[in-house]
Order: structure tokens, then sequence, then C-alpha cells
């Protein structure tokens, strides 16, 4: 498939069907987490894949998992991070989110749902699965077969802006709204 058109059609899932995926399919996913790029390749994510009732239990304590049978806690290893000289700014959250985009677009392939979610209690998730402090929580990514299918990859069109609203060349413009 085309990726600009894999793009378009994956989409935040909140309602699964509660079907088991498939060791090899989640296998998969995870792969192309562990190949997205990171800041000077630290690869920071530490990822706990939680699918017994009674640990999707403890995550629902911190936030609701519309059914899935599948949430990965993605964190970040704190020890060695890589800190932005200039303001302190962390790379971690970035590098996360790219991990977490890449086992989405893999999800999306294997037509598996997924929502990435970062509101949620990240001491709830910290002391039920026994996480040390060096390790942060910073996504629950929940994965499963969408109980209602896929949006439409047309929807865009209507739901997004277009580039002249969020693009600028050389220089930042101040839109006019």
């Amino acid at each position: 498939m085309d990726f600009l058109e894999l793009a378009k059609q994956r989409c935040t899932t909140r309602g699964f069907t509660g079907e088991i995926i498939d060791k090899s399919d989640l296998d998969r996913i995870l792969s192309a987490g562990r190949v997205a790029p990171s800041a000077c390749n630290q690869q920071p994510q530490r990822i706990i894949v939680v699918r017994q009732p009674d640990n999707l239990r403890k995550v629902q304590k911190a936030y609701r998992t519309f059914g899935s049978q599948c949430v990965l806690i993605v964190c970040q290893d704190k020890k060695n991070a890589l800190i932005r000289p200039f303001d302190g700014k962390c790379s971690g959250d970035l590098d996360i989110g790219i991990v977490c985009d890449h086992m989405m677009l893999a999800a999306r392939e294997l037509n598996i749902g997924s929502v990435m979610v970062g509101l949620f209690d990240p001491e709830i998730v910290r002391k039920e699965f026994n996480i040390p402090e060096y390790i942060e929580p910073t996504a629950l990514l929940l994965l499963g077969y969408p109980d209602k299918g896929f949006l439409s990859a047309g929807r865009h069109t209507a739901e997004r802006k277009p580039l002249t609203d969020t693009v600028m060349y050389e220089e930042y413009n101040v839109f006019t709204q």
C-alpha cells in the first residue's frame, strides 16, 4: 500500500471487538516500533505488553481501555536521556511519539485499530506494574479490532486544515484567521 494512503487510513479507534490479536501480528507491530528512529539512536522506549485480564483491569484504573485486549504501556528510560543543552528539552517524548506512530501505522496495515493515549495517570501505572522511578510511563497504546470499522480515509478533506494553514516557507508567518 502507498504510504500516504496508509497514513490516511489510520484513525483513532475507541471501541474494540475483544478479538485477540495474533502473536505474529503483535510481533510485527512491536518490530515497527523497534526500528523507529530516536535521538542519537538512544532507543529510550521500554514497552510493557498487557494482555492478561487482571493486568488489563490494572490499566483501567489509570485510563479506559475501550474493550482493547492488548494495551502497550510505552515508557521511556530517563537514565540516559538526551537533553537539549539550549533549553533543557528532553528528546524522550518525541522519541516515544515516533515509536507509537510506527506501531499505529503497522497496526493499521494489519487491519488492527489503535489509539495512543497520553491522558492517563502515570503513577497508577507505575505502581500497578512495578515500574522503577527512572522509567517514565509516557503513553498507552490500545490495540484491537474496531467494533464499528475504520473511519473513511476521505475524512481528511474536511477534518484537516489545508497545508496553507500549517506550513510556512523560509520564515514564520502569522496567519490571519
